[in-house]
């Protein structure tokens, strides 16, 4: 017999109950080095093109464009810097949560029985600050569903080992 309870709103747990817990300190660092990075080589090609160029009005709006690129940079570095702390996980009994985002807030929820495997990864620069990253697979997709970076090691490890055996019915 086909049935289709309607289901009661107030009796659904809340998500904004659960308490998110904030990945690594760490894991600023990651991203703080990878900006000095990214734009240490912008402000290089600048310079570069300011040595070599020859064209009059390059030269002639090359500080304007110094500025522009100044004022982009340090934008940028605030709000990731205000966004990493944005940045909160959970592990529930039958789920994982990872929330996310400064200007545009990301709320991820994957159940544990739709996790077809885990795949737990250290970059090189997230080793130098023993940090991991759990990506979280399901079926149907071609990426993964759930990153979470900025794990400390251990941490990561645990959690790979308690998904794996909840995906496998081992407990």
């Amino acid at each position: 017999m086909f049935t289709n309870l309607q289901i009661d709103l107030e009796a659904i747990p809340n998500l904004e109950d659960v308490v998110l817990k904030p990945i690594s300190k760490r894991y600023l660092n990651v991203i703080l080095v990878n900006k000095i990075l990214l734009f240490g080589a912008l402000y290089t090609a600048l310079f570069l093109g300011k040595w070599f160029a020859d064209d009059v009005l390059f030269l002639d709006y090359f500080w304007y464009l110094f500025l522009v690129l100044s004022i982009f940079v340090i934008g940028n570095i605030v709000v990731s810097v205000l966004a990493f702390y944005k940045r909160k996980y959970a592990i529930r009994e039958k789920d994982v949560i990872y929330s996310k985002g400064l200007l545009v807030h990301k709320l991820t929820t994957v159940p544990i029985s739709r996790i077809q495997h885990i795949e737990e990864s250290r970059s090189w620069l997230a080793r130098q600050f023993q940090l991991a990253s759990i990506k979280i697979f399901t079926a149907g997709e071609s990426g993964s569903d759930l990153s979470i970076h900025g794990l400390p090691e251990d941490e990561a490890a645990y959690i790979n080992d308690f998904l794996s055996s909840k995906v496998n019915g081992d407990s």
